[in-house]
């Protein structure tokens, strides 16, 4: 199948699933799993700096933002910006975003881009002398609980960024947070928390399922309900 029949497959199986939804069908709820944002930000109030330098959250601000760690986790606080790459979309292409990139650093399991409009994911920033993400027992599919206000998201890293810059998360994650996921116009300035969990890795990367159920295992254990 080429990336345009799949991504014209993937558009037609969202309007039939839409289709189906009853007329009362209720808001997402504000986390996913068992674990709430209350809890989770309570493990992660103190940082112990894992990265040798800070990034910026932009390439006009200053370097402030460390990447912290624990035994068992990784985490950043900072903004979210869109990433709209991979797979075209109605939401994600090169009309809607003019950075637009067909690629992604990981792909799913099928060898296609993963589709950012679709799949909740996050960035992870480049190999540098700041911070190198394989040291700190991260790859591609490792799973993510995303936070910002009341609200938990699980994703995946699925693609990566450049080395100096750190916050930024698909189109699908944005738009599950309550955030404007649209790429010129959308994000937020502040106020996410990105905590990824060290040797975890989703199978199927494009699985949100998937991840939903081992994120909300780690973090349950994680905050100490296991």
């Amino acid at each position: 199948m080429s990336r345009c029949s799949k991504a014209v497959a993937l558009s037609g199986a969202a309007l039939l699933v839409a289709a189906a939804l009853p007329a009362t069908a209720t808001a997402r709820p504000t986390y996913e799993g068992s674990v709430t944002a209350r809890e989770l930000l309570a493990k992660v109030r103190s940082c112990t700096r894992i990265s040798d330098g800070l990034f910026r959250s932009d390439a006009d601000q200053e370097e402030s933002i460390p990447v912290c760690g624990t035994s068992s986790v990784v985490f950043w606080k900072a903004d979210l910006d869109i990433d709209c790459d991979g797979l075209g979309s109605p939401e994600c292409n090169p009309d809607t975003d003019e950075y637009w990139q067909p690629e992604t650093a990981y792909w799913d399991s099928e060898g296609y881009p993963l589709d950012s409009a679709d799949l909740p994911f996050i960035v992870v920033p480049a190999i540098s002398r700041v911070w190198d993400y394989n040291y700190s027992r991260i790859r591609g599919g490792t799973v993510a609980a995303v936070i910002y206000r009341n609200r938990v998201v699980y994703a995946v890293v699925g693609d990566v960024g450049p080395t100096d810059l750190i916050g930024e998360a698909s189109h699908a994650t944005a738009r599950a947070l309550g955030i404007d996921p649209d790429p010129t116009t959308g994000g937020v300035n502040s106020g996410v928390t990105y905590i990824l969990f060290r040797d975890s890795r989703v199978t199927p990367i494009e699985s949100h399922r998937a991840a939903v159920r081992l994120g909300d295992r780690l973090a349950r254990k994680f905050v100490g309900r296991s």
